[in-house]
């Protein structure tokens, strides 16, 4: 996808909000406010006859006068947040609706969730000004008001000051720029929304907390509403509104695959295509159901209605909230349950071929991915499905079995302190394969959901679970402590045996980004399963290695995402020299680039472009176009940094055989006299970011092949914003070593 498409699929967000809503045919509306061209276009699609105007020239008398009692329906989003008198702008919308019109206002809350989770203010791109009612933002004669949220009770007053008596609140959830669940105020989800919500932020960087781990504890409070984090509001003066209590939008789709879910008050639930495009996913809803039914398989009755998928609203619990509380209660009951819930995949379509016992397992004919417990109702013993939107053709049972292990504990990781996912793994004989079956998940989703094209303003507004993790830290110490045991974490490691605390992914990464600089002594862990198995060469002992060594002898690295009871364990044993490690955070190296001017070439004493300069890449038959990229990078940087992939790094990324192993690659970048140092790219940490963080050079050099490849986009934007850049050289036409090995295989070389 172009950055355009990316640019209009963005753009098509924020028309979550009212895709749902059922206008009168042939009705006036006024859309006003700046930036709102998506909604009006929405409005114009649905049939009505639009007119825009700015917050000014709304509440302008002449204005006023011209259209006055005109409009069916005012469509206002944020716009008195930023009017510093809103029960005037409310006055005027008033006067301009027809005497049975509806404004629907979307309007932010100052008590949202987002914003106890650490999100910015979106006027004061500050912490907790919202929350505080802006006594500080506003509190001085010379502040410039830029705008405010309101909570409910404000928004409910001001609407009533301003003459509106017939008002129906909806909760939004992520947020008017990317409405994803929308709820009636007297409409209580009973599913668990930890699994079905991707919050966004303003500024996602200062998050500290997981807002929708907090979902189902403010229902259970009853504060679920009240600390929603946008509104639409539909102001009805005839005090008529729909009867639609929860609406599902997936707008991040695109035209052919954006769908929206409405559940009415009547017992209705109807599944629309957004956009004209989406309407023959519609009928293939409606045949994986029949199909799926022919194969013995629950399925909720429905049938398509005026281009509608049609169902009846079922009273139930959801299989997902089913299973979760028979692991808390009952642990070898949800085992069986989840060995009925494997047999109806399996069972859901024809066995092309048949699992042979070499961890491949059984594929199907037809392929129904969302076949997982999120999806499903639990009554009468079994299991009642729903929304199979996508069906695949010979696909492999595995992938199906592992989503649905994967949707279970997503969001749940209290879960996991029962029953390991990895049981359920190797319950389901996913283990040998399981890297396979975890790609082909993870592409089906990120087709799904345009990660890709998305991946930018997914970065920007998403926020990163390694960042909480550092958020927290800060909070919980003084500047000192934090300093000490999470930012100079090698503080006289270089001169005491280093010894790692843990030996999970932390410690992996470790082990791959920084023991080259850092060779570490030992690791420990307190799982007595581990003790005696390796990781990296190294042997896994229990903490008891401690008490052997002396005071001063060791430096302790806690490398474990959880580090508060190995912190008290330490102190327990009398250890203080610890520190622990951050995956996220970016450690400087040891071994410094050397002076400027003083690598390979090191004569030439002309000033250049960058300090130090990255290439990343496999360099497989080394050929004119890799040395002329040195040599071009080499021109504007004083010290060259190449990175070399792995050959299981070129399999598993390239899914190809390199023609040449690692260690003779390497040697021949590293003999490049334009080279100053090559060294080994880790697989698991292998993109950009980790190589800034390790290596903190000043650009990155690519070909051009890439110019226009989402992801490189991506890191070219955090580079930017990390004071780095990146470079695109032009692509060697006449060689490269995908023609030379054409070449080879076609016997021609």
């Amino acid at each position: 996808m172009t950055t355009s498409s990316t640019e209009e699929l963005i753009r098509e967000l924020p028309k979550g909000l009212l895709s749902w809503y059922e206008f009168k045919q042939d009705a006036t509306a006024l859309c006003i406010g700046e930036g709102e061209e998506a909604l009006a276009e929405l409005l114009e699609d649905k049939g009505l006859r639009v007119v825009t105007a700015s917050v000014k020239n709304v509440c302008d008398k002449e204005f006023i006068r011209k259209y006055q009692h005109e409009f069916d329906y005012i469509v206002s989003v944020e716009d008195p947040e930023r009017w510093e008198h809103p029960i005037d702008l409310l006055t005027a919308l008033k006067t301009l609706l027809h005497f049975d019109g509806r404004l629907l206002l979307g309007m932010n809350n100052r008590l949202g969730i987002r914003y106890f989770c650490g999100d910015r203010d979106p006027y004061t791109e500050r912490n907790f000004d919202g929350i505080e009612g802006y006594r500080r933002a506003y509190s001085k004669n010379e502040d410039k008001f830029n705008g405010r949220c309101f909570s409910r009770s404000e928004l409910g007053d001001m609407l009533q000051q301003s003459g509106f008596e017939h008002i129906c609140f909806y909760s939004v959830f992520s947020d008017l720029k990317n409405p994803f669940l929308i709820y009636a105020e007297d409409y209580f989800p009973n599913e668990d929304l930890a699994t079905r919500v991707f919050p966004a932020y303003n500024y996602s960087k200062a998050v500290f907390l997981e807002e929708e781990s907090l979902y189902r504890s403010l229902l259970d409070n009853g504060m679920f509403h009240k600390m929603a984090n946008a509104y639409l509001i539909d102001c009805a003066l005839n005090g008529e509104f729909s009867d639609v209590s929860q609406v599902t939008c997936s707008m991040e789709r695109g035209r052919e695959k954006a769908l929206v879910t409405i559940i009415h008050r009547s017992g209705i639930v109807e599944k629309k295509a957004v956009y004209p495009e989406g309407e023959d996913r519609i009928r293939q809803l409606f045949e994986n159901g029949e199909n799926l039914r022919a194969h013995g398989i629950s399925v909720i009755d429905a049938k398509i209605e005026n281009g509608a998928y049609v169902m009846p609203f079922v009273k139930a619990e959801v299989g997902q909230m089913y299973l979760k509380r028979l692991l808390l209660t009952d642990k070898e009951s949800f085992l069986k349950e989840m060995d009925k819930f494997r047999d109806l995949i399996l069972q859901s379509s024809e066995i092309v071929e048949p699992d042979k016992g070499d961890g491949q397992g059984a594929v199907l004919r037809k392929g129904y991915l969302d076949m997982v417990p999120l999806n499903s109702f639990y009554m009468n013993g079994t299991f009642l499905f729903y929304d199979q939107e996508v069906c695949e053709e010979n696909f492999p049972a595995n992938v199906i079995i592992k989503r649905m292990i994967t949707t279970f504990y997503a969001g749940n990781s209290e879960l996991s302190k029962i029953l390991p996912a990895s049981k359920l793994h190797e319950r389901y004989g996913l283990l040998e394969n399981l890297k396979q079956w975890t790609k082909i998940e993870r592409s089906f989703l990120s087709e799904l959901r345009n990660d890709d094209e998305l991946r930018e303003y997914h970065r920007q507004h998403w926020r990163n679970a390694e960042l909480i993790n550092a958020n927290r830290q800060r909070m919980n110490y003084s500047a000192e402590d934090y300093d000490r045991l999470f930012v100079n974490i090698f503080n006289n490691a270089d001169t005491r045996k280093l010894i790692l605390f843990g030996s999970g992914m932390f410690a992996q990464k470790f082990l791959a980004l920084y023991s080259q600089d850092y060779p570490v002594y030992a690791i420990v862990d307190n799982s007595s399963e581990k003790w005696g198995q390796e990781l990296e060469g190294i042997v896994i002992q229990s903490p008891d290695l401690l008490k052997e060594l002396q005071s001063g002898e060791y430096k302790v690295l806690i490398c474990i995402k959880n580090y508060l009871s190995v912190m008290k364990q330490l102190d327990n044993m009398g250890v203080t020299e610890y520190s622990i490690f951050d995956s996220g955070k970016a450690y400087p190296r040891k071994r410094k680039p050397i002076a400027e001017n003083q690598g390979k070439g090191g004569g030439d004493t002309s000033p250049k472009k960058y300090h130090t300069g990255y290439i990343s890449g496999v360099f497989d038959l080394f050929h004119i176009g890799h040395l002329n990229m040195f040599k071009r990078a080499k021109e504007q940087c004083d010290y060259l940094i190449v990175g070399v992939v792995t050959d299981e790094g070129v399999r598993t990324l390239k899914e190809k055989e390199p023609f040449i192993p690692f260690d003779e690659r390497i040697e021949m970048v590293r003999s490049c006299r334009y080279v100053d140092e090559a060294v080994e790219i880790p697989l698991e940490y292998h993109d950009t970011r980790n190589a800034w963080r390790l290596y903190h050079f000043d650009c990155q050099f690519s070909g051009s092949d890439y110019t226009d490849n989402p992801n490189w986009l991506a890191n070219k934007k955090f580079l930017e914003e990390h004071g780095a850049e990146m470079v695109f050289f032009s692509y060697t036409e006449q060689t490269s070593s995908t023609k030379i090995k054409e070449l080879i295989e076609r016997g021609l070389a």
